[in-house]
């Protein structure tokens, strides 16, 4: 599990500032966290609760599937990965913290319109040795399909009808125009589950899929989640009441994950998707108005050191820091001495890992001698088991939050519009009006 600091706060002088001196105002909440998870808990049996993501760490069969698949396509060197927003951020993340140094296959992520490096990709693989993954739960995505069909057709002219055997499609197991295709051609396909959302959907084949493929022991992933399931109340509620209670009454309206280490900087993008889109709400679960959610903000240790934290530290306080960082580095890389360079001589007989642990302490007790509020979640390791913990804990985090705001944490009706008006822009067939209203107004 993330270790909590068992503090809280790196200093009891933010706690008297920021109204949590003690461990008292934390253990009132119990009762009501208490009930939240079991609510929770109650509701994952209903299908369209969106909560089946608790259950997928033990969904070891599949898992099983997946590594099957992953041996039988022991000929690709290079996997495409197309997908979007939750269809592609945790493997991302994943991929970047825990690819072997030399993957069975390279991933590439296709998870934009950008025709430049597209095409820069296209030259740079060989399509007799390329598996394209076509990831998308609802089937429709526009930015999916739109490189698909690139792909389709660029693996049809080297291949003939051989490209069906390079292609794979995660989609909803029963519906959508994904679903429809890869049964009209005969593809492979893996469902992702229906009571599962996009951004929760990383132990799915979502997220297994392509990391089994890229060479990252999934079934470690799957066994790290579990222990978060375990141990959700004790830590990822603790963790949410924490952020609830800054964020409501004390105005830090601004959650900034800094992880340090660059092994997990795209952690901290996967966590922006998570909480933007699951607590950032216009209506509470009762369709009152509320506008309510904390800002997610991603940044990376030390990096950002060198950027963030003179604002952090010294701008507006309505922030909260939460720093991640790993007991064991694993790797680690010797700083030799070099006596005609004086000034670093504090350097010497030191290591990589320990400037960048003291750069973390530092970071944490510089923000809290400032009176700004620091939760510091300490890993055992950058490996499978940790990270599929982390990866949990987040999505219980968030499901906490949005019991402790009284909002649905699983839903995006304000994404909907922005859809909307692509596809009208696009000239698909049922946005008619859509679209003659925006020529109407000179869009």
């Amino acid at each position: 599990m993330p270790k909590l600091d068992p503090r809280f706060l790196e200093s009891r002088k933010v706690g008297r500032e920021n109204g949590l001196e003690t461990s008292e105002e934390l253990q009132a909440w119990s009762a009501e966290l208490a009930s939240a998870h079991r609510a929770l808990l109650e509701r994952s049996k209903d299908p369209t609760a969106m909560l089946g993501w608790i259950r997928l760490p033990e969904a070891t069969e599949e898992a099983r599937g997946i590594l099957r698949f992953s041996q039988r396509a022991g000929w690709a060197r290079d996997v495409v990965v197309l997908g979007i927003g939750g269809s592609a951020l945790g493997a991302k993340a994943l991929y970047q913290a825990l690819a072997p140094a030399t993957p069975p296959a390279r991933l590439h992520f296709v998870d934009h319109t950008d025709p430049v490096p597209v095409a820069r990709l296209l030259g740079q693989l060989d399509p007799a040795t390329t598996l394209v993954l076509v990831i998308s739960k609802s089937g429709g995505t526009a930015e999916t399909l739109a490189a698909f069909l690139i792909f389709r057709r660029w693996l049809a002219d080297a291949l003939g009808e051989g490209w069906r055997n390079h292609v794979a499609v995660v989609t909803d197991p029963e519906k959508g125009a994904l679903r429809a295709y890869a049964r009209a051609h005969g593809l492979t396909a893996f469902p992702v589950p229906p009571d599962v959302g996009g951004r929760f959907s990383v132990f799915s084949p979502v997220g297994l899929l392509p990391l089994a493929l890229g060479g990252v022991p999934i079934e470690d992933l799957l066994m790290g989640a579990r222990r978060a399931n375990a141990r959700a109340l004790e830590e990822a509620g603790k963790s949410a009441l924490f952020l609830y209670l800054l964020e409501r009454h004390r105005g830090k309206r601004i959650h900034v994950l800094m992880p340090y280490g660059q092994r997990l900087e795209r952690v901290a993008d996967w966590f922006v998707q998570l909480h933007a889109e699951s607590l950032g709400k216009a209506r509470d679960a009762r369709g009152s108005r509320v506008h309510t959610g904390p800002t997610p903000l991603a940044a990376l240790g030390p990096t950002d050191q060198h950027s963030l934290l003179q604002l952090l530290r010294e701008g507006p306080n309505d922030k909260l820091v939460i720093v991640v960082r790993a007991e064991d580095p694993g790797k680690d890389l010797p700083l030799p001495e070099d006596p005609s360079l004086p000034s670093a001589s504090y350097l010497f007989g030191k290591t990589l890992a320990v400037l960048q642990d003291a750069e973390a302490r530092g970071t944490t007790l510089a923000l809290a001698e400032a009176g700004r509020p620091v939760l510091t979640l300490i890993l055992p390791a950058i490996d499978p088991p940790a990270l599929g913990d982390l990866l949990q804990f987040f999505m219980w985090q968030t499901a906490f939050m949005g019991e402790l705001y009284g909002v649905n944490a699983f839903d995006q009706p304000g994404v909907e519009l922005a859809k909307t008006y692509t596809y009208a822009l696009m000239g698909r067939e049922g946005y008619q009006e859509v679209r003659r209203r925006l020529e109407e107004e000179g869009v």
